[in-house]
């Protein structure tokens, strides 16, 4: 089962929701989808990423990132994932001009 990559705006990262969450999918038991080394080849990162989101230690990554561990886990990424917008380019919106009389 393949999931639809969607196209996020520039400067969205991906928080993990919980590494529990994670944790009841992945892991060495025969009732896990896979192991933290097979899904680490899956999505194309260092099994240390994987091992840090896990464990809580790292809880962002690129939505790209999200999309893949969710695509090899069979879930939809909402459930893993939240979406955040960096705040800098929340601040870089169109403001209006002042102008001095």
């Amino acid at each position: 089962m393949t999931t639809p990559y969607r196209r996020w705006p520039k400067g969205t990262w991906m928080r993990l929701k919980s590494p529990g969450i994670l944790r009841a999918f992945v892991g060495p038991e025969d009732d896990k989808k896979m192991s933290a080394r097979k899904l680490a080849r899956y999505v194309d990162v260092h099994p240390s990423f994987i091992d840090h989101l896990l464990a809580g230690r790292r809880r962002s990554c690129e939505p790209k990132t999200a999309n893949r561990i969710s695509e090899a886990l069979a879930v939809p990424v909402e459930i893993l994932f939240d979406v955040q917008v960096s705040t800098t380019k929340q601040q870089n919106s169109p403001r209006r001009a002042v102008h001095a009389a």
